[in-house]
């Protein structure tokens, strides 16, 4: 005979492994129930309607400029909100210079938008662009960057072969008169850099009795500073091996294809902005924020350098000037949310109770309830 146990899988008898720990295992009762709905309706709804006042209380300015060289100005291209103003005359028009530049497609130019601001804007002042069905949280785009490259270093060609693919290696077949070096890559590499938002949003200018006044924006506080802090002066630039993404190149070639000097990323919080991808295929990025002067009420003059292409991609592209509330920018969503749900609760509660009071149903006694019994004690075999 051993004295050996047989093997089994059955769980050993303990409260832990039978599942008889101790719990809360309430019984939904009209006395629990109905309470319970109303207190959240009590609550929800009057939170969503602060939520939604306070969301209201923002001012807004929006001016779709994407059909700025094709197209008039339209109603249909601005939208104003402000608290105290309900038929808001925007007067909107807008002209087009077309670009000379060499290669320069015919939507490229600068976009001239004059409009009536019909309040007074109180600081601090944002200035926003809005994009459209522009998708950056696309997997192979999110992924297309080099973190040690955008930190100041540069690293190895396989690792910009891996991270920034399809913008990494400079191409051999360069038609660059000196030729780039065998190793150059694009500074900064990657899908996401190429593609930052490249219009050039000049300050509005007051136009009244003759006088121009212009309004700042100042492009710096705009990033958060843990974006801020993930990027560096890059250490060892050379113009043969750094050189521009191809959508940059306008920007800072010279006509030469090659940088004069490295650009300040690290200082370029509007790089820092736009490298913070978007979650949405709908989106506005911070472009320049003034915190002491308010945006007095009268007529603007806004000049635009228009070099970012929408049309490939069916998108649109918009100037948002706004206020903010403790809450942040403008979002009734949340406020609504809060009313449904809150409303949703009372109208449950009142349904509940009609047909409670309509037709009670008496409770059984919950001491019989199979969790109130304990189990039998187990028995050897």
């Amino acid at each position: 005979m051993s004295d050996e146990k047989p093997k089994t899988r059955r769980p050993a008898n303990t409260a832990f492994k039978q599942q008889r720990l101790k719990a809360w295992q309430p019984l939904l009762t009209p006395k629990s129930v109905l309470p319970t709905l109303f207190i959240l309706g009590v609550i929800f709804a009057p939170l969503g309607a602060f939520l939604l006042h306070t969301s209201n209380s923002v001012s807004e300015l929006i001016i779709d400029y994407t059909s700025c060289a094709t197209e008039a100005a339209s109603a249909g291209k601005v939208s104003f909100s402000a608290p105290g103003v309900s038929n808001p005359n925007i007067n909107l028009r807008w002209n087009f210079a077309r670009s000379n530049a060499q290669g320069a497609n015919a939507n490229t130019g600068t976009c001239t938008l004059e409009f009536d601001l019909p309040t007074t804007f109180q600081a601090p002042v944002f200035i926003y662009y809005r994009l459209t069905n522009f998708y950056q949280n696309h997997r192979r785009y999110v992924r297309s960057f080099d973190a040690s490259q955008l930190r100041g270093t540069s690293p190895p060609s396989t690792s910009i072969v891996s991270n920034c693919n399809p913008l990494g290696l400079y191409p051999t077949n360069s038609t660059l008169n000196p030729p780039p070096a065998a190793d150059a890559v694009y500074y900064p590499c990657g899908l996401i850099a190429d593609s930052m938002f490249n219009d050039t949003i000049n300050n509005p200018v007051r136009v009244s009795g003759g006088s121009q006044t212009p309004y700042e924006f100042s492009p710096k506080n705009i990033a958060w500073p843990a974006d801020k802090s993930k990027y560096g002066k890059l250490k060892d630039f050379d113009r043969n091996k750094h050189l521009p993404p191809p959508n940059w190149v306008a920007r800072f070639g010279n006509g030469s294809g090659r940088y004069d000097t490295a650009p300040p990323l690290d200082e370029d919080e509007r790089f820092h902005v736009w490298m913070r991808t978007a979650g949405l295929p709908n989106f506005r990025k911070l472009y320049g924020r003034n915190d002491k002067d308010n945006l007095q009420q009268g007529s603007y003059k806004l000049e635009i350098a228009s070099n970012f292409e929408v049309n490939s991609f069916g998108g649109t592209k918009s100037v948002v000037i706004s206020t903010v509330s403790f809450m942040g920018g403008k979002n009734p969503f949340l406020g609504y949310a809060y009313i449904v749900v809150g409303a949703v609760c009372i109208f449950l509660a009142v349904v509940f109770a009609a047909r409670h009071l309509y037709s009670p149903r008496k409770l059984g006694d919950h001491t019989y309830l199979s969790w109130n019994h304990q189990p039998p004690p187990s028995t050897n075999q």
